[in-house]
């Protein structure tokens, strides 16, 4: 049975695989994790096998080996991971992933100690695949659950810090399409979980408030074709033209554009996240999620809350009485977010900004 435990990696040179490959948000919650390796273990040699898209957020942190694992190649992307290891050992391997094709996936990494969620949190035979779990926690967010990974080692995540690179060239590029110092509100309205996003007319309805107020909006959102297609529908319904730029930038480029940005309207998304490390005020939509579990980590006080009115009206009971992390992605649960919550918000952090907003 996997144990608990807590005792040093091997003084002088060592060696550990972090096995997280996705999805964006969660990956960004493991930077901190890098960072804190580096600082309190500095002679320890990371690698980090990462998803193939997660890679462009994060492949250029210095200091850490990157091997990527394809899932669009099936069996060929773990046979790639099984080469790129093939003939080395780890002294631990934190195993931060929980699914079944993880756990296989795991199995190209070759180490002494497997560290890995404890068994509340186990499932699709996790349990079999470590040797070693965290302590079992429950009410705490996903990168404190992250962080605790290293507590078997003995170290302790202290400080939450991410400074993820982005290059000169993508900051020249959102110096372009966010000129100048106006105040800038960045809506990403979709989330991989489609029943997390708000309605059309309500995010036309902000990005008008917000217009209004002197705000200059920018539309931002990947390139896929349910991106577009929800990017010209808000088009369509807000009466003032925001920036359109769905689909122009990378997962760098947004990076560099949330650094001229104040504030980002969104769901429960990778670019919440994402904008949270950049230090930029999210407007958080939950309702199918708990933001105090999957919510921007350093600031939450911007975001509208529903998850407990949700548990309650689909669920039958507040959110005190259901599991830790459930999920509530009921069709209409995000309706419960009104208007005028959000434009609440809205001007509450603009206030605390103190961004010179006209009336």
């Amino acid at each position: 049975m996997p144990s608990l435990s807590s005792h040093p990696l091997p003084s002088g040179d060592s060696s550990l695989c972090i096995l997280r490959t996705s999805a964006i948000g969660d990956v960004t919650h493991v930077v901190p994790l890098v960072r804190t390796l580096q600082a309190k273990a500095p002679a320890t040699r990371l690698t980090w096998i990462v998803g193939k898209l997660e890679r462009r957020l994060v492949g250029d942190l210095p200091g850490v080996e990157f091997v990527t694992f394809d899932k669009g190649k099936g069996r060929q992307g773990l046979r790639e991971v099984r080469e790129a290891l093939a003939g080395r050992r780890f002294d631990a391997l934190l195993h931060m992933q929980v699914a079944l094709r993880s756990n296989l996936l795991s199995l190209a990494v070759k180490a002494d100690r497997r560290i890995g969620y404890d068994k509340a949190r186990s499932k699709d035979l996790h349990s079999l695949f470590v040797n070693e779990r965290i302590a079992a926690r429950s009410g705490e967010h996903v990168l404190d659950a992250m962080a605790s990974f290293i507590e078997p080692l003995g170290l302790r995540q202290t400080e939450v810090r991410w400074d993820i690179p982005v290059s000169a060239a993508d900051r020249t590029w959102a110096a372009e399409q966010l000129p100048g110092d106006t105040p800038t509100l960045l809506v990403s309205p979709m989330s991989s979980h489609t029943v997390r996003n708000w309605r059309v007319e309500r995010y036309a309805a902000l990005i008008d408030h917000a217009m209004a107020r002197g705000m200059r909006v920018a539309l931002v959102g990947g390139p896929s074709e349910g991106e577009r297609a929800l990017a010209d529908a808000i088009l369509a319904q807000a009466e003032r033209a925001p920036l359109d730029l769905t689909g122009k930038d990378t997962l760098k480029r947004f990076m560099a554009l949330l650094a001229r940005t104040a504030m980002i309207l969104t769901p429960d998304s990778g670019p919440m996240h994402m904008a949270n490390a950049a230090g930029v005020k999210v407007l958080g939509l939950h309702a199918a999620s708990n933001p105090h579990r999957s919510g921007p980590y350093s600031d939450r006080r911007w975001c509208v809350d529903k998850y407990d009115a949700a548990s309650r009206k689909y669920l039958g009971k507040p959110a005190s009485e259901i599991p830790w992390g459930t999920k509530i992605e009921k069709p209409g649960v995000m309706d419960l977010v009104e208007v005028g919550e959000m434009v609440e918000r809205f001007e509450a952090c603009a206030s605390f900004l103190k961004l010179p907003l006209g009336h």
